[in-house]
Formats: structure tokens, sequence, C-alpha cells
């Protein structure tokens, strides 16, 4: 059942952290996840909780019990503001121009969400419309992220997309025409290609003049078609040999490398996912979302029931049974998760994050942050926690060290 106990407002009085003397300086920033579970089709490389629909979507359903899920989740969150509003997929740029109005002003109503909040939404170039996001854009949405993948037709068939590269190529014009702010998703490692054709994908992205890319290497997630059924990819020094020609060329257009796999140029940042690296909190809301909140005496992680009839009917019942699961982090495996993922970002955080955002004394990973600068994969300044390029090459085995004994 979701957790209903009140927290104080940032500014207030100190909060106590999980079981610990030290204590949070204030409650972190607050994000917004909103799931949307339908898409055309499924991907064969998608681990997401993504479900094929044919036929309309059930918009009146989902948008009802979407209320019903907020509703039970505000007193959670009570008095806290929001930054940042992320509505991913799945495939949000199925929903009507309507749906997502009805959405943001539901947001708008039961959250104390900042004037200039960043509210991004997803969307499938197979999908895209230009007066759908004109709309989309009236209704408060700032920024767009277009699933691109490739523009090279032949992968994208590799890939099992709906699109190919002209619809890719009229998406972002269609994003930018509608939006101040466009994310491109670009994936590299593809069945069947080499660094050149990944640089050629790039070198069209970066002609748009975008100021913020997303570059995954293609993985293969388990409970996939291609965990099954693995496609020809390029080894793994070929996929490193991409990914440094992808950074330098993008470095050399000024989109800078601040995380695993974000580049942006100064001041296009994503603040909704730098949330996530910062170990901020996040209300995750719709079938399947995750979330993360802070309270006096505990951090909580939950999750929503996966399906979405599931979620649905169990949103609506308003008796909490829509929440999956909803449990304290343990004190032994705060650092962990907060290294897994202050890591990520290049820059790194600041060493006094560490205790505003866990409650615990950095003097508790004294012996990990000492081993990990002798090995030289952390940096030996004292005032920050992050990564050598040593320690970003080998980046699984740098968060590994924190890990509960």
């Amino acid at each position: 059942m979701a957790t209903t106990i009140p927290i104080r407002p940032a500014g207030t009085a100190p909060l106590r952290a999980p079981g610990q003397g030290a204590a949070l300086t204030a409650l972190p920033p607050l994000s917004v996840y909103v799931h949307v579970p339908w898409c055309v089709r499924k991907c064969p490389y998608c681990d997401f909780n993504s479900h094929a629909q044919s036929g309309e979507l059930p918009e009146r359903a989902y948008l009802d019990a979407l209320r019903s899920d907020l509703e039970q989740a505000l007193p959670s969150i009570w008095g806290r503001q929001v930054f940042s509003v992320f509505i991913g997929g799945g495939t949000p740029s199925l929903l009507s121009a309507q749906a997502v109005d009805e959405l943001l002003a539901m947001l708008r109503a039961c959250l104390n969400l900042w004037p200039d909040a960043e509210i991004t939404l997803e969307a499938n170039p197979g999908t895209a419309e230009a007066a759908r996001f004109r709309d989309y854009a009236a209704s408060g949405v700032n920024r767009i992220s277009l699933g691109i993948q490739s523009f090279d037709d032949a992968r994208l068939r590799a890939l099992g997309r709906i699109h190919d590269g002209a619809q890719a190529r009229a998406a972002i014009d269609m994003a930018r025409r509608a939006v101040d702010r466009v994310n491109l998703d670009l994936m590299f490692a593809l069945p069947g290609q080499d660094p050149g054709a990944a640089l050629a994908d790039l070198d069209i992205a970066l002609g748009y003049g975008t100021e913020h890319l997303s570059l995954y290497h293609l993985t293969l997630e388990p409970n996939t078609v291609f965990a099954k059924y693995p496609p020809p990819l390029p080894d793994d020094d070929t996929a490193a040999a991409m990914q440094d020609a992808l950074e330098a060329r993008a470095a050399a257009a000024g989109l800078r490398r601040y995380e695993v796999s974000a580049y942006a140029r100064p001041g296009a940042r994503c603040r909704h996912n730098l949330n996530y690296w910062e170990f901020g909190d996040y209300l995750g809301l719709g079938p399947g979302a995750h979330g993360k909140l802070s309270f006096p005496d505990r951090i909580v992680r939950e999750a929503r029931l996966r399906q979405p009839d599931s979620w649905m009917a169990r949103a609506m019942a308003r008796d909490g049974s829509h929440v999956a699961q909803s449990h304290p982090v343990d004190r032994g495996e705060l650092p962990f998760e907060f290294m897994l993922n202050a890591l990520r970002l290049k820059e790194g955080v600041p060493t006094p994050r560490f205790e505003e955002r866990t409650g615990l004394p950095v003097a508790v990973i004294a012996h990990q942050i000492d081993a990990a600068t002798r090995k030289g994969l952390l940096d030996p300044d004292p005032t920050v926690l992050r990564a050598t390029p040593l320690g970003w090459r080998f980046l699984n085995d740098l968060q590994a060290m924190f890990l509960q004994e």
C-alpha cells in the first residue's frame, strides 16, 4: 500500500535520516514520471513496460486511473514543489492532444508545479503529427524526446521500428517547430553497423542543430526477443571504437558528454534525468512506474503494478493495491544506490551531496573511496565524487565497489 505519512516541506526543520545520527539538510528536488504503457508494436530489443495496442487507446479509463493514482500519492509529497515532469512509455505520442491536455491540467491542479517546470513527452516518429505536437506544446509540453534510433532504413527494420528514415527527419522538423527543446535518441552497435554508419547517423542528427542527444549502446536485455534470438552485432572492440568516435564528433559540434549516454549543449541538460542521477526524489505514476521518495525517517522505493488493466482496476479501487511494492531502502544499500547514479555523471557530484541525499556521513564509504582512488578509478579530489577516465571506462567495476559487504 502506498505510504500516506506527510513530509515536511523543504526549508523547515532538518529531517532525520533512516536510523542514523546524521540529518538531511533539506528534502531533495522532486520530479514526477508518468508512464503511458501502450505502443503500436513491441520492439525486439525493448525491456520496458510496453504493450502493443490494437485499436483506440482506453484514454478515459487511463486518465481516471491516473487521477486516482495521483490523489492517493498526494499525502506522501504534500507541500513539495515539482520542478520537472516526464511523460514516458511505451509511446506517449499515441495519446490524443485532449488526453495530454487533461493529464497536464490534472498535474497542475493537484501538484505544486513550478511555472517554468521542464515538461518532457516521449514520441515515436512513426506516430508524429504536426498538429498534435503543436497541441501538446499549447498544453504545456516544452520538451520533446524523439526515439529516432537510426536514420538508416535497413537498421530500423532490423530494430523492428515502425518508422523509416524519412519519417524520422519529418518528426524532427515537426518537433522543432512545436517546442524549443528537442532530444534525439540514437542507438549504436546495431546489427550489421560499422563505425562509419554510426557516424553517419550522428551527422544527420547534428545537422538539425539539436541541443541534446541520447546515444545508447544496443544491449541484449533479458526477456526480449533479441535475447532469445540474438542478431549479429559488432564485437566489443568495434562498439568501443564507435562510442569514442561518436563522442569526439559530438564534442566537435558543441555537445559535451555529461552522462554515460547523454550529450548536451551548454544549458540544455535534461533537468529531469539529472535529478535521477543526483539521487533526487521522483513520484512514479502509471502502470509499472517506479518512484523514490524521502521521508523524515526513511527513503522509500515504490513500483506500480505493471499490467495496464490490473493497474487501472486497482487504482480505481483506491485501496493502495495498485502499488505492487513499497519498501524502505536499507541503510547498507544507500551508498551503492547513491553511487550507482552519481558516478554516471562525468563531472560527478560534490562530496557533501552524499550526506545531503542519504543522511549518512561520507565516512561510511571512506574505505571504498580510498580503495577506488588507489586503483585510479576515482578522482583523488576530496571535494567531489567523480570517476576518472579509467573509472568511467570500467564504471560497473567502480560502482560495484560500493555494494554492501
